[in-house]
């Protein structure tokens, strides 16, 4: 079994769920007392989220390569970011370890495409949304097309997030906003939607819609569990 890096806390919440599934992946493929073998650095998010909404992405590529760092001096044979929108400096962060780091938009990806998905939905914090890092690897890589909601539901769904959702505070009129954000994206011609905030599976679920739903968390997580056990394919 590899050893997982895991750089976390952004949020916190997110992070506690990459733990929970991977152990979980890893105990229904090996069985019996069986947990992954991890190493996790998890930063305080506040001085984060700051330079986020302030623009400073060379300063948080800076302060994320130095605790991934961290995570390969501990031990890990390759690493998670746990969260989307800090991919937006991922290859900074991959060219300053030296361990591989497995993409969570690769494993998004993968999935999309192995079930014929070629025109998709994303929700996601206002940068994942709006910015290209996210949706041109999707295109570019996987030839999928990816669609946004309108200005105003990328707010509210932005607004949620960081407001809500990072704090672990569950509404259900944020809830019922989601639905209709994804019933906006159906109606665009998304035959999916992307849960591209590692946050938002713990607000919606596949029950609360006929819409196909990919959780990124748990793709990211069932990608790192596949490549630390290679041919283990059950437990």
């Amino acid at each position: 079994m590899q050893t997982i890096g895991l750089l976390g806390g952004m949020s916190w919440q997110s992070s506690a769920t990459y733990y929970r599934l991977i152990n979980e992946g890893v105990s229904e493929r090996l069985g019996g007392l069986h947990s992954a073998r991890l190493c996790l650095v998890s930063v305080d998010f506040q001085p984060i989220e700051r330079l986020q909404h302030a623009g400073d992405w060379s300063e948080m590529a800076r302060r994320l390569g130095a605790a991934a760092n961290g995570v390969a001096r501990g031990g890990a044979d390759f690493m998670l970011l746990c969260t989307n929108t800090m991919h937006k400096v991922a290859d900074d962060i991959a060219a300053a370890i030296p361990i591989p780091l497995l993409h969570i938009g690769d494993a998004t990806g993968s999935a999309l495409q192995a079930d014929g998905r070629i025109r998709v939905g994303l929700l996601g914090t206002r940068f994942t949304m709006e910015e290209d890092f996210y949706r041109h690897r999707l295109q570019h890589n996987f030839d999928i097309e990816v669609l946004i909601p309108a200005p105003a539901t990328r707010g509210e769904v932005h607004r949620v997030i960081y407001e809500e959702l990072c704090l672990g505070n569950i509404q259900e009129r944020s809830r019922q906003r989601y639905l209709a954000a994804i019933d906006e994206l159906a109606d665009a011609g998304a035959q999916a939607i992307i849960l591209g905030c590692t946050e938002i599976a713990m607000l919606i679920d596949q029950g609360m819609t006929n819409i196909p739903l990919y959780d990124t968390t748990l793709l990211h997580c069932q990608a790192a569990v596949q490549r630390a056990l290679p041919g283990h394919e059950g437990g």
